[in-house]
This record gives C-alpha cells, structure tokens and sequence, in this order.
C-alpha cells in the first residue's frame, strides 16, 4: 500500500511538473516594426497592427506566452537564424529564394503590388510612362526586386530601408511614384499625408503569398502555426482581426 501510495504522489507530481511546463512555455515573434499598418510601433512603444494581432492569436491557440522582438527588415532572416526570435511574422512574402534560409507556414493573407502617384499626375503604368521616372520602394522587398526585373534599365529606382521614408519623399515631390504592396499603400492613401495621392494602375503582381517564417528543420513549430492558423481561420478570429484593419477581406 505504501509503495502504491508512493507511485501515485510520483505520477502527481510529475504531472504537475508537466503542467507547470506547459503553461511556461515561452516564444518569442519576431517583426520589423515599421510597416504600417501591419506592425508598428505605437505612441507607448508597443508593437502593433495586423501581423502582431494575428500572432498572438496563434500563441492563444498553442498556449504559449509571447513576446516580441523588433529587427531591422534587411537583417530580419539572420537574426530569425541566429535565434534571436523563434518565429517570423512580418508580412513577408513567400519566394523561392528566401526558402533557401528559411521555412514557411501556410500563407495568412494575400497581396500585390501597385504603383501610387499624385492625383494631378499623368503617370501610366507602362514602359512609355514609366521610361524616365524615379520610383521608390522598399528595400530587399519584392517590390524593389519586381522594378529592377522589370524597369531597371529605363526607371531611376530609389531604394529604401522602411516604405514610410519612401512615401516622405513622394510627399515632397522627390519621388514620382511608388510601388509598394497594395494594402500598405491603401494604408498611406487614407492618411491625412496621402490625400493628394492615389492608385495608378492596376496591380502589376498579385500571386504574392504572405507567411510565417521559421528556422530550416523547424516543423513541429511550423506545424504548430499551422494549425493555430487555421483554428482561427475557422473560428471567426482571423475574420475579426481582419475586419479590425481593412473594410475587405486579405485573405
């Protein structure tokens, strides 16, 4: 009875132990920061927006605690390597070359790309119109990458570290126009800076899938985020969290 006793206490402590585990477990998102209105950083130095409201809704659902860190976006996959961060969430766009560093979940929203300009501007979307234009982007994007494919012999591309210092030199007249993701743009079309401003065009790139980004190897944490994702997509949490940004769906 004794030793029944004692094999009883050991299974409840264990499970315990196991428990207390469980509930401490801790994972760190990993963002840019500066990418409005997907994540950013607010008045009180939180981080913040879409990427981060969809973040944590996954670390809900696996039942972890998360917290955040920022890194610049040209540094942003080495310092997901270097393990500064567990999981990438920074509206990256899902290539074939950046799938030789890292690993990708399922998309958790769609994009495109589209050219903005001033409203009193003549500006076209096509090779005469563009011929001669200096066009921002943002750099290491696959905007940038689109215009250097695409236009790179008769466009003067500006290139820049975050698409907010892009937009402050369309403002004041030293950009022609910018290409950026649409949703973004949409973003800095309904600010107060971005009223004499709109969309040229359409889009020029649509199959753009947005994912999570995980270290090479990583597939139970993927599998994970997988399956968080698609909890909310089921839910009704993902759709709020939506709606919460954009009066349409991104999905």
């Amino acid at each position: 009875m004794k030793n029944y006793k004692k094999i009883l206490l050991a299974a409840a402590a264990s499970l315990i132990l196991t428990g207390s585990a469980l509930a401490a477990e801790k994972l760190r998102i990993g963002t840019e920061g500066a990418y409005p209105p997907f994540n950013l950083i607010d008045n009180d130095g939180n981080v913040v927006g879409f990427d981060l409201d969809i973040a944590h809704a996954l670390c809900e659902k696996m039942q972890v605690e998360c917290s955040v860190v920022t890194s610049d976006w040209d540094g942003i996959i080495p310092a997901l390597n270097a393990k500064k961060f567990d999981f990438l969430i920074a509206s990256m766009s899902i290539t074939e070359e950046r799938k030789m560093a890292v690993d990708f979940t399922n998309h958790y929203y769609s994009n495109g790309l589209q050219f903005i300009a001033p409203k009193k501007s003549d500006f076209k979307v096509d090779a005469a119109g563009l011929k001669g234009k200096v066009i921002g982007a943002q750099r290491a994007t696959i905007a940038g990458e689109w215009l250097e494919d695409n236009h790179g012999r008769n466009v003067d591309i500006k290139l820049y570290d975050t698409n907010e210092n892009a937009y402050l030199d369309l403002a004041t007249g030293r950009l022609d126009a910018v290409l950026a993701d649409k949703f973004v743009n949409w973003e800095w079309l309904e600010s107060e800076a971005g009223k004499d401003f709109e969309f040229k065009g359409q889009p020029v790139f649509e199959d753009d899938l947005i994912g999570i980004a995980v270290r090479k190897g990583n597939d139970q944490l993927r599998e994970r985020l997988n399956k968080a994702l698609a909890e909310i997509l089921a839910d009704g949490t993902y759709q709020k969290i939506n709606e919460k940004y954009f009066p349409f769906s991104i999905y």
